[in-house]
C-alpha cells in the first residue's frame, strides 16, 4: 500500500500555513513530517493530532492506494 498526503498539502496551501508550522502546531516531530513528505506510513496517534490540529478528519488529510495492480 502507499500513502498519499497530497490532500494534506493542498490543505496547507488553502489555509495560508507551511509545514513548519503545522508541525509547530500539531506537536508532532520533524521527522514525522518528513515521513509523511516520503509518503510512508506515520503513527495514527501522529495523525490524529494533524487532524486535532486543524479541525479536520483522517480522510481529509491522507488517501491510501494499491500498489501495483
Amino acid at each position: 500500500m502507499k500513502y498519499n498526503y497530497n490532500r494534506l498539502w493542498k490543505m496547507l496551501i488553502d489555509k495560508g500555513m507551511t509545514k513548519t508550522e503545522m508541525r509547530k502546531q500539531a506537536g508532532i516531530s520533524t521527522n514525522v513530517l518528513a515521513k509523511m513528505g516520503r509518503c510512508e506510513p506515520v503513527s495514527m496517534e501522529s495523525l490524529a493530532k494533524v487532524c486535532t490540529a486543524l479541525n479536520c478528519g483522517l480522510d481529509d488529510i491522507v488517501g491510501i492506494e494499491k500498489e501495483g495492480i
